[in-house]
């Protein structure tokens, strides 16, 4: 299937990156960005409330669009497009590049999940972009394959005028992949700052940085650096701005969100949500002396109202016909069944088994518990082979871990609420609760009685721990908040590949 995917490259279109030097402008200039991230291998729309949204095919229309009718595009990915589908587990990434470089991206940021199955997929990755891929704040010195293979900045030149571009991985980036020896992070602004001024003495000043370090870290850390004039933003999968259809998703802030850099200027900071479900386009105006003068955008949702490209869709067919097959394929054997939901006699040891697999992904994070909830459990699983299409069906939505640290008492009134509400939160290995009608009576880990004044460090899917369900105490909590990227389908089939063959006897939620 790679070697499909290679042969496509050939009818792909290229960007042009220009390195000259350039004299300092005597006008305004404006420039339109164009922006994804964590698009995770979402090669397919995927549904929201009922709504069909994403897809690479949707996407292309967007951005040929978007690129001919507004001034001086830029399209750009602040990374993670690596993970979270089976396009993924098939082709590496590298069906994701095939759309990327058709579509004409011009710049990438490196993300924690490019290094999910070490570096080679992304040395490949790196070679086949038709863009360069961007990692400012690592130090590859000792991989020379990859070292050669990503940059720490690039120049873009747009109608004339130079645009550098730095990129960031999260700061914690070594807590959240598998050991790489060779790979090392770098202080963050020291880093970032050190290869800003490398381009502001070349005459650059426009200069974007590409983050892969969240909504937080980005606004923390806008006001620390000098002439870094735009965030393309991404990592905690955030929306800013206002869609045409409400209530498909809630808002974390305007769009841009104006922040000032250490010099008293303009940081405008983005991102697009997640897995393509929107596509960011901001405007922005520069003076000569390249600070934003003034601005515009929002996010454009990637309905069903923009058509599909055609040839796009035709290379999406022909992608996803290995992606069918694998679906057929076996993953592990299970010796016991796995019920969806608690009935009497019967507790939903399909959750309790995510809940498992959702630990064992964030232990090496410092998570003790997790929980997941009952609605977020879409099928049961029968004795026997389990195929990738069946844990496909279990965990859909292709949500992503948290880990949240919560006192005792926080953890125990988010248990009573899920009780209240009838959709119970349903808990990992060696955590136990007894419930009697719709009160919560006791709740232990590894037998002993949880505390409500010590702290725990609890993983969620980001659905609960964002409010979902009712869960206001969750999304309120003011604990240490970790946005893993890690996708719960991903860690589901890990976990079932890594206990082969499965078996299930545990009792966790004991009913009165």
């Amino acid at each position: 299937m790679k070697r499909f995917a290679s042969l496509l490259f050939g009818a792909l279109l290229a960007s042009t990156i220009a390195i000259a030097q350039q004299n300092p402008p005597a006008e305004n200039f404006t420039i339109t960005v164009l922006h994804t991230n964590d698009l995770h291998a979402h090669v397919e729309p995927v549904t929201v409330r009922g709504k069909s949204i994403g897809g690479y095919a949707r996407q292309a229309s967007i951005l040929i669009d978007r690129r001919e009718k507004t001034i001086n595009p830029l399209i750009l990915n602040a990374g993670d497009v690596f993970q979270g589908t089976l396009y993924f587990n098939e082709y590496e990434g590298l069906a994701d590049l095939s759309f990327m470089n058709l579509i004409g991206y011009q710049a990438m940021a490196v993300g924690n999940h490019e290094f999910d199955r070490g570096v080679q997929p992304l040395i490949t990755f790196a070679n086949l972009a038709r863009f360069p891929v961007i990692a400012t704040n690592l130090d590859v010195s000792k991989l020379p394959d990859l070292a050669q293979a990503i940059k720490k900045s690039a120049v873009i030149e747009v109608a004339g005028q130079k645009i550098g571009i730095v990129a960031s991985v999260p700061d914690n980036l070594l807590e959240m992949i598998l050991p790489v020896p060779g790979v090392a992070v770098l202080d963050y602004q020291k880093s970032i700052q050190a290869e800003v001024d490398s381009l502001t003495k070349q005459g650059i000043n426009k200069i974007i940085l590409l983050s892969h370090g969240g909504f937080d870290l980005d606004t923390a850390m806008a006001p620390k650096f000098r002439h870094i004039d735009l965030v393309v933003g991404g990592h905690s999968h955030t929306l800013l701005g206002t869609l045409n259809i409400p209530d498909i998703a809630d808002s974390r802030g305007e769009y841009p969100t104006v922040s000032k850099d250490a010099n008293g200027n303009p940081t405008l900071i983005v991102q697009a949500w997640e897995w393509g479900k929107v596509v960011g386009e901001i405007e922005v105006t520069f003076d000569p002396k390249g600070i934003a003068q003034s601005w515009r955008g929002n996010p454009i949702l990637v309905d069903d109202t923009w058509p599909e490209n055609p040839y796009v869709a035709t290379m999406l067919a022909a992608f996803k016909k290995p992606i069918e097959a694998m679906m057929k394929k076996p993953v592990a054997e299970l010796k016991t069944d796995l019920a969806q939901r608690m009935t009497p006699g019967v507790e939903p040891t399909m959750g309790y088994v995510i809940a498992d697999a959702a630990l064992a992904k964030t232990a090496k994070l410092g998570a003790q518990i997790a929980f997941w909830n009952s609605g977020g459990v879409r099928a049961p699983l029968a004795a026997g082979t389990v195929t990738y299409g069946q844990l496909a069906e279990v965990c859909p939505f292709g949500n992503q871990l948290v880990v949240l640290t919560l006192t005792g008492q926080e953890l125990l009134g988010a248990i009573q609420h899920g009780v209240n509400r009838g959709g119970m939160l349903l808990p990992s290995r060696g955590f136990v609760y007894s419930i009697e009608g719709d009160k919560l009576i006791s709740a232990t880990f590894n037998g002993t009685p949880i505390d409500p004044t010590k702290s725990y460090k609890v993983t969620f899917s980001n659905f609960t721990s964002g409010g979902g369900d009712g869960h206001e105490i969750l999304k309120n909590a003011k604990g240490q908040r970790i946005e893993t990227g890690f996708v719960d389908l991903e860690a589901l089939i890990e976990y079932f590949e890594q206990n082969n063959p499965l078996t299930f006897s545990d009792s966790r939620i004991q009913s009165r």
